[in-house]
This record gives C-alpha cells, sequence and structure tokens, in this order.
C-alpha cells in the first residue's frame, strides 16, 4: 500500500516473503511501492548452484551488486565475471542477464531499479510485466526452505 507520507523502515530479508522465480532463483522484495517508496524498487536475488535468469530488459535504470558467490553477468553479448562487491549498471531497454557459474555455492544478488513501476521484458517470449507482478506467488518467510 502507497501512501502520501511514507515512514522510514527497516526491513529485515529473512523476516520477508520469498517469490521462487524458477530455475533455481528467489527473491526478496525490500523497499517497494507498497512500503511507500516513491522512485526506487529494489530487493536481493539468490542463485542456486549453476541457475540463471533469462536474456531480459527494462524500462527504466538498473544497478547490481554481486553480495557474495561469483556470477556471469551477459550485456550486449559480452560475458564479464563478477565477484562479491562488483557492482554493474544497467541503461534501459538493455539486454542482459545473470547466471551463477558455481557448481556448489549460491549466488546472492542485490538489485535497484531506478523506477517503482520498473518493468521486465523476456527477451526470448517479448512479454512484458512490472517486477511487481512477478511476486503474486510470494512464499511466506516460515515457508522458506
Amino acid at each position: 500500500m502507497s501512501t502520501a507520507n511514507p515512514s522510514a523502515a527497516v526491513l529485515r530479508p529473512d523476516e520477508l516473503p520469498v517469490t521462487e522465480r524458477g530455475g533455481g532463483a528467489r527473491t526478496v522484495r525490500l523497499v517497494t511501492g507498497e512500503l511507500g517508496s516513491q522512485k526506487i524498487l529494489n530487493g536481493i536475488t539468490s542463485f542456486g548452484p549453476r541457475a540463471a535468469i533469462p536474456l531480459h530488459c527494462h524500462n527504466c535504470e538498473e544497478s547490481v551488486i554481486v553480495l557474495e558467490g561469483e556470477a556471469v553477468f551477459e550485456i550486449g553479448g559480452v560475458e564479464y565475471a563478477l565477484k562479491a562487491r562488483d557492482t554493474t549498471w544497467i541503461p534501459p531497454n538493455v539486454p542482459h542477464r545473470f547466471r551463477n557459474v558455481s557448481e556448489t555455492d549460491k549466488l546472492e544478488i542485490f538489485w535497484t531499479y531506478a523506477d517503482v513501476e520498473a518493468t521486465r521484458t523476456l527477451m526470448e517470449t517479448g512479454k512484458t510485466h512490472t517486477i511487481a507482478s512477478e511476486h503474486a506467488k510470494d512464499l511466506h518467510a516460515g515457508d522458506r526452505k
């Protein structure tokens, strides 16, 4: 729920709902429009071993920080090896994706969109949806395994 006069918040990812993204990826949304954010949207996505998300783009800028593990970041047909604390900036409408390269360890990224109404367009299908709509099937914190 959005408010005209939002209050500050302390968010604890371990206590927030988790969205299964498929293919071994899980997301926890942090700062959202429902919280009262007017401009930014962010969260954490964890990837199991060898997990990846499909090639996609957004309608706004995005920045991603690798929190844990090692990733391959693909953008413009070029792949970059990333490690913890490496950070990306992605302009709007530029196809990209992240992959966990480890056979055994998880990858965790912190992402921020420059628009609370951010969308994702999957390159394979051309389908566009809001980031918020990806979280319709959230698991409650107690349901996580």
